[in-house]
């Protein structure tokens, strides 16, 4: 399939999955307090709600695009689609937490599927002169779904409940699936192994969990102790993957292509000095400089606007301009960005953040695209799919850690107590400490990608 119909169509079908997952996940934050209320809910067992399908895909995403690789990236794109529309359905008609959670589950099955080869199906069927133009635009809805699922989520939650938030993917995801089936007739998968490292891929998705679940315990000793379980499945994963014959994910892709190794590298560190922003300074402008949710919302917009605008174009730009340029770029950018909000103090000037805000989108829209083409161009199509589900592993993780360092440093300086007037000094020093962790971060980032080396040389 490679007229210019289908591939408008298959970009579209690509786009409108790629905007339904973040969507979801943004969106539900707002309805929390309902569903808490109606389901009577404490605040950990709402906390799975969100959580559960993060790690879920998390833990499948690079199985999946293993399986993907080798039985075909249309057949699973589709079944993720499908699970996902099944999960939004079972999630609007829950009748209690354990059956939200559930069907969260199924959701999260559904969205590593469709992150494992959505892309991977965009760069096995646009060329090289075209694959950053179709992978930014991929990259803009990911953002568009971040950045107006809070809005839509609270219309829909105020005026229709929030099990209109999950009705709004079932006739969404059934037109991603009817246009798949009847307009894109091609498949693409390995032609070669057909041997799935069963022990692999559980050692995998065991280590992701004490990784995951670690970060979002700590600082307290449990914490510690499910990330160190964790960093010691890792080792045991990298030895087993080394001696298989058929790897899950191939330790060669990191040891013998500095590329994808690097690329990897810096979106993990872009993902982990960037999600906690707005977690950040919605805190610092309600409670330090005063606002209401509204202006600090308005406020906050900018960053995820900009990154929308700029992310097509940096794509785009990047089929003719080595992508380690742009990126690199794009980390600087980025970086500039957090040392302005690290200096930010009780009279910092609102024009001040929102320049701050719009040279941090700026490089998050620069950075994101080329770096993603530089990923998927790095490997054989038979690994299309693992390169793929790496891109949304660094994303899952790195949020995840940027979240762990927010809260490390909310623990260390402020401690358990709940936030009120006698503490403000010591949120608005946090703020800038954690800013200032995430500048540092973002100068490594900036050698990570820059030392990833030339991706046209590879390809």
């Amino acid at each position: 399939m490679t007229g210019n119909e289908g591939k408008k169509v298959l970009l579209l079908v690509s786009s409108l999955a790629s905007f339904l997952v973040p969507y979801t996940v943004s969106s539900l934050n707002v309805a929390l307090p309902a569903i808490a209320g109606d389901f009577s809910l404490d605040a950990v067992t709402l906390g799975w709600v969100t959580s559960v399908y993060m790690l879920t895909a998390a833990v499948c995403i690079v199985p999946f695009g293993k399986l993907a690789d080798m039985h075909g990236r249309k057949r699973f794109f589709l079944l993720g689609n499908l699970l996902f529309v099944i999960g939004s359905f079972f999630a609007a008609i829950s009748w209690a937490g354990y059956a939200l959670i559930g069907a969260r589950i199924v959701q999260g099955l559904g969205g590593a599927m469709v992150f494992s080869t959505s892309i991977a199906i965009i760069t096995a069927v646009f060329p090289s002169g075209e694959r950053g133009r179709a992978i930014g635009i991929v990259t803009a809805t990911v953002y568009a779904g971040l950045s107006l699922g809070p809005f839509i989520g609270g219309i829909l939650t105020q005026h229709a409940g929030w099990q209109s938030i999950f009705l709004v993917n079932v006739p969404l995801g059934l037109l991603v699936i009817a246009l798949t089936l009847l307009w894109i007739p091609g498949e693409w998968a390995d032609a070669g192994e057909r041997i799935f490292d069963l022990p692999g891929a559980l050692m995998y998705g065991l280590m992701l969990i004490g990784c995951i679940y670690g970060l979002t315990l700590l600082p307290s000793v449990s914490g510690l102790l499910w990330l160190g379980t964790g960093m010691v499945l890792l080792c045991v994963f990298w030895w087993w993957e080394r001696r298989s014959s058929h790897p899950v994910l191939d330790p060669a892709l990191f040891s013998r292509n500095p590329v994808f190794l690097y690329s990897n590298l810096a979106a993990l560190i872009n993902y982990a000095v960037v999600f906690a922003v707005g977690f950040l300074l919605s805190l610092y402008l309600q409670f330090n400089r005063g606002l209401d949710p509204q202006t600090a919302g308005i406020l906050l917009v900018a960053q995820p606007v900009v990154q929308t605008l700029v992310s097509p174009a940096a794509g785009h730009l990047s089929d003719s301009i080595e992508p380690r340029i742009l990126a690199t770029a794009g980390m600087a950018f980025t970086t500039a960005g957090l040392g302005i909000l690290a200096l930010l103090s009780p009279s910092t000037p609102l024009v001040v953040i929102m320049a701050g805000l719009v040279i941090l989108g700026l490089g998050y829209g620069l950075f994101s695209s080329p770096n993603t083409n530089a990923i998927m161009s790095s490997v054989g199509v038979h690994h299309l799919g693992i390169a793929s589900g790496m891109v949304s592993t660094m994303r899952a993780i790195g949020q995840m850690l940027s979240l762990a360092i927010a809260m490390l440093v909310f623990s260390a300086v402020i401690g358990t107590v709940q936030i009120s007037p006698a503490v403000y000094p010591e949120l608005q020093q946090s703020v800038s400490l954690a800013f200032s962790v995430f500048f540092v971060l973002g100068l490594i980032g900036i050698w990570a990608s820059y030392a990833r080396g030339r991706t046209r040389r590879v390809a």
